[in-house]
């Protein structure tokens, strides 16, 4: 079995919120509401740690256990997994994704163990535009061969061992790295794709939640 963790300590003044993102509401509900449900369907999953503001703690859903995250989000994933029991297998998801679903969670856990096993395994859509790294003065120094890019997205999931350790790092280089993949593959762990769509878009601005609310009209 399973223990999922949910950031969901971020705050959201891009989206023009004077509270945390995660509180933000779409299409009647939370964005962490819609994140801790899509998880909730998923039988191998027992268990939901919630990491949120000190200030929000009453804001978990019920039965989630809530802990106060930290300044950055791996600071937030370290403060989740020390309250997470004693599973083997370690889920982390982003509230900011509302439109995960069961399948795609369900799907992350089952690739641990494909092909001799892993130490993670990562949501991820496929890069469609052309991709250009630039340098001084954005001059363009190199057009990547965009076949073997992969925007990475959240649930990942992970060894519990292998997270611990990646978490054991300095709270400067938790706080350097932009997902928990990156510290478990600085620390030479095995990390695999599963590819997911694009519709697993992150929350980020008000653009971002009027194009969550029509994939969710579309849905239903």
């Amino acid at each position: 079995m399973a223990v999922a963790l949910v950031v969901a300590a971020g705050r959201g003044e891009r989206l023009g919120s004077d509270g945390p993102k995660a509180l933000v509401t779409l299409g009647g509900r939370s964005l962490m509401d819609w994140s801790v449900a899509a998880l909730r369907a998923v039988p191998a999953i027992d268990r939901i740690v919630v990491a949120l503001p000190a200030s929000h703690l009453d804001a978990a859903p019920d039965g989630c256990l809530a802990v106060a995250g930290g300044a950055e989000r791996s600071h937030s994933v370290r403060a989740a997994l020390a309250a997470a029991g004693e599973a083997d297998v370690v889920l982390v998801h982003d509230a900011a994704r509302p439109l995960l679903t069961p399948a795609l969670a369900a799907r992350c856990i089952a690739a641990l163990d494909e092909d001799g096993g892993w130490d993670a395994a990562v949501a991820a859509a496929p890069v469609t535009d052309t991709i250009k790294r630039a340098g001084a003065g954005l001059a363009v120094e190199a057009t990547l061969d965009r076949s073997t890019l992969w925007a990475v997205q959240t649930p990942q999931v992970f060894r519990r061992a292998a997270l611990e350790r990646a978490l054991a790092h300095s709270d400067a280089e938790l706080a350097a790295a932009t997902d928990d993949a990156m510290l478990v593959e600085r620390d030479g762990g095995r990390v695999r794709i599963v590819e997911a769509s694009g519709e697993n878009l992150k929350i980020t601005t008000p653009r971002d939640l009027e194009l969550a609310a029509l994939i969710l009209q579309r849905r239903a």
